[in-house]
């Protein structure tokens, strides 16, 4: 998983084209997208989207945004969707583990009801969209076993708390924001889930787009999410990991597998160590799974 395309649900030409965007996962939207009046219709065109998709071999995940659990829409929109199987539920406005037990409660039913298999239903996390999340990031471990991935947002985060703006005059993310983004960083990776960066709003600015993934990536983000087809390229090439890094990785598996998978070994001069070690192996990991999707296009 390295793109995350959102497309708002009561798109069907939007829907169309996020199938051929190139995105490893398609965000389904019932939430900020879709207006309330035209929710309903919107999971009428989500379920019948996800019926003729369901099937097609080089299709992306496809997983949908539902309303926050506050706001009265969730049982609504699991009942459209669950009947057709989508591969996870995105849950927005989180605001601790406990809304990832709540959600995985609910997934469980409906999946006894449709016949579908127990814990098929993955679950991704919005983990920052409001003041009080921010204290709750260490909460996800152990919270559901099918919690995939935690992502951080901005936008409603700085709603919520009345900033003016969340980036600064040279385009990056002010304190309160870089604040949010790096403790979500932490709570991913705590709860053995994968860190996903924000949005990056200006899709037309590719080269601002490529400089904040790389960034991320440098951070010990994975994946990103996106707001157009033409931003999918772009992530997906920041976070494949390189022919270069590949075979550094190889090499440094392979010094510590010939010395006896020591403590540390010595490689090119430079001592490395267990953490080293678990770094390579993730990074080769990445590219597996980045080389699965590529097959499956």
């Amino acid at each position: 998983m390295r793109s995350l395309l959102f497309v708002p649900a009561d798109s069907e030409r939007k829907l169309a084209k996020g199938l051929d965007s190139g995105a490893d996962v398609l965000l389904i939207d019932l939430e900020d997208s879709v207006a309330l009046e035209a929710k309903e219709a919107a999971r009428k065109i989500a379920a019948q989207f996800l019926s003729d998709a369901r099937e097609r071999k080089d299709r992306p995940r496809l997983y949908v945004r539902v309303n926050a659990l506050d706001t009265g829409e969730t049982d609504a929109d699991l009942a459209a969707v669950m009947p057709l199987a989508p591969d996870g539920i995105m849950l927005p406005k989180s605001v601790a583990g406990r809304s990832v037990e709540q959600l995985d409660a609910r997934l469980a039913v409906h999946e006894a009801q449709n016949d579908l298999a127990d814990g098929a239903t993955r679950i991704l996390v919005v983990a920052t969209e409001t003041a009080a999340s921010l204290f709750n990031l260490g909460s996800y471990a152990g919270a559901s076993e099918r919690l995939e991935g935690l992502a951080w947002g901005a936008e409603d985060l700085s709603a919520d708390i009345g900033a003016l703006a969340n980036r600064d005059g040279s385009g990056g993310f002010t304190e309160p924001f870089r604040m949010a983004r790096n403790l979500c960083l932490f709570g991913a990776v705590a709860a053995g889930a994968i860190p996903i960066d924000t949005v990056f709003t200006n899709f037309r600015d590719l080269d601002g787009l490529r400089s904040e993934a790389q960034t991320a990536l440098r951070d010990g983000f994975t994946a990103k999410m996106a707001i157009h087809p033409a931003q999918v390229a772009v992530i997906n090439e920041v976070f494949t990991p390189s022919d270069t890094a590949i075979a550094d990785a190889r090499r440094i598996i392979d010094a510590f597998a010939a010395a006896g998978d020591p403590g540390v070994v010595g490689l090119d001069g430079e001592m490395l160590d267990r953490p080293h070690l678990r770094r390579a192996e993730k990074l080769l990991a990445r590219s597996r799974a980045a080389a699965s999707r590529g097959a499956d296009s």
